[in-house]
Order: C-alpha cells, then structure tokens, then sequence
C-alpha cells in the first residue's frame, strides 16, 4: 500500500474520532454540568515507502489527548434548594466506590438516612471529607454562598470544593464525573456556590453542528482520494502488465 492511502487511512481514523466526540457533545447540550470535548491531534513522522524520488519522510496524523472546555455554563434557577451550581473554576466532590469523583452536576438530594446524594446515591463530601447529613427536623435549610449549611440558624459543615490548577489533567469516568491523578495539585480558591441554581452544558449546539458537517464532509474528501489513490494504482499496475 502506498503513502498516499496510509496517510489517507490515518486521516480517516482521526475524523471517525471527531465525528463520535462532536456528536457526543451534541447529546449532551443538555446535560446539567457538561464539558464540551474536543479531539487534538499530532503529527506522526514516519520513513517513507522505498521508492528513487519524493521527500525521505512522511507524516500521518493521531489522536493525541482529549481537550476540553472548563468554561462556566449558564445558571438556571430551579427553586429547589438542594440544587447547587458554582460560579468560577472547580467541583463538587463525591464520594463513590472507586473513590473521590469531581463533577458540575450539582443536582442533589437527600437519601434516606438524611445524608446529601447525587442522583445515583454517590455522597457529597464536607471539608472534612465526611458524607453531609441534613436534619430535616431542623427546617429548611440555607447554603451560603462559600457553601456553608445553615439549618435553624445554626451553621453546619461547608461543602467540599475541589480547584485543580491543571484541570486539563483529570480524567472522564462516566456519568458526568472526573477523576483526579494523585500528584494533582489543588488551589486554595472557592468558587461561589449559587442554591437553588443548574448550570447548563457549555455545548453550543449550533457550532456543534457547523463542526460535524465540516468532519463529513473532511472524512468525504479523504475517502474520495484514497479511491482514486487505488485507481490510478489500479491503472498502473495493468499498464505495466501489458507485453
């Protein structure tokens, strides 16, 4: 096979990838706390096929790490007050399973030992790192705006937030939640937490879309050359053939 279709072949992986990241992104324009995905690619140097003519290398193109875009989404009130939302940089943090998991979907609710979950019963965290306990006895209750809880006018613990200084680094794990690397360094900043508020995904479901007909068509191009690679080929091989 020559360089011309490995190189198209390489491109066409590429443009599968982005086409199944741009239309994940599009299915989650509207999940509570989403972060836009985006593939970013590097090139790949590589010797050529042997031939007598043509540069000594060529390069083909790979995936090299999934970017992704932090930025706030908008807040929508909800009036339910254990609807959480953060203004600036940072996570909630759960506790589950597999240990400490970081998300924007502050959607929360209480179990029915009183303790404060996120919709499939993963705990929320305090500063202390210990799960978050409402006394419904104790009235409504009141988060400040540096995520303290108030019920009866008596403060109580503060919700735990976690901000990254290379957020880039964490990792998806599914239902909307990231994990961190052990060596991940934290900053000594809170963001403002907002009760009664959702933040939207970021997504922007029209640029989306204008992005996925520029991979369709791009992944189009590619297989058009790679077919007339393999004809002109074709020809080729058949001319050199005849007596």
């Amino acid at each position: 096979m020559d360089n011309a279709m490995l190189i198209g072949l390489s491109r066409q992986l590429t443009l599968r990838r982005e086409l199944d990241v741009t239309a994940n992104n599009i299915a989650n324009a509207s999940t509570e706390g989403f972060k836009a995905e985006r593939v970013m690619l590097e090139p790949r140097e590589s010797a050529r096929a042997r031939h007598q003519d043509g540069p000594a290398r060529v390069q083909f193109v790979g995936e090299w790490a999934m970017g992704r875009d932090f930025t706030q989404g908008v807040l929508t009130p909800t009036g339910r007050p254990l609807d959480l939302a953060l203004e600036g940089d940072g996570f909630f943090v759960l506790e589950t399973p597999a240990g400490e998991r970081f998300t924007r979907d502050g959607r929360f609710t209480l179990n029915a030992a009183g303790e404060l979950t996120a919709s499939d019963g993963a705990r929320v965290l305090d500063e202390a790192g210990a799960p978050i306990a409402i006394n419904r006895e104790l009235g409504p209750v009141e988060i400040g705006a540096d995520g303290e809880i108030v019920q009866g006018g008596v403060p109580g613990p503060r919700v735990a937030l976690a901000v990254f200084e290379a957020p880039g680094l964490l990792s998806k794990t599914g239902d909307n939640r990231f994990a961190a690397p052990e060596d991940a360094e934290r900053l000594d900043e809170r963001p403002r937490v907002r009760q009664g508020f959702s933040e939207a995904s970021n997504v922007r479901p029209i640029l989306e879309m204008s992005r996925m007909m520029e991979v369709s068509r791009a992944y189009q191009s590619v297989t058009r050359m790679i077919r007339d690679a393999d004809e002109l080929s074709r020809k080729a091989i058949e001319r050199l053939g005849r007596p």
